[in-house]
């Protein structure tokens, strides 16, 4: 299966939960030194309601995973960048303010 792309950064296998594109788009747009990110499967949890939140959880290989939290559902996105947590976890509340 071909990756559709958005600003060739935003690879997209699988659907977005509601509301997280918008915060992911703002995300890439204002950090360049995010490489990708990559939404995995969503998944159905009862404690995900209200607005989007992301938490970025543990390191991978070439960067960061975290999880998104919304409308129902958690999601997670692996985010390819040599940024550190705290960096990565300030650039998202940018995004997400």
């Amino acid at each position: 299966m071909r990756l559709r792309t958005a600003q060739n950064r935003l690879k997209i296998e699988h659907s977005i939960i509601g509301g997280l594109r918008d915060v992911l788009e703002r995300l890439l747009a204002s950090n360049p030194r995010i490489r990708s990110v990559i939404p995995g499967v969503i998944r159905p949890v009862r404690d995900a309601r209200g607005k989007v939140q992301v938490r970025v959880t543990v390191p991978t290989q070439n960067g960061w995973k975290a999880i998104a939290l919304s409308a129902g559902a958690r999601q997670e996105l692996f985010v390819s960048t040599a940024l550190g947590k705290e960096e990565l976890e300030g650039a998202i509340e940018r995004a997400l303010g």
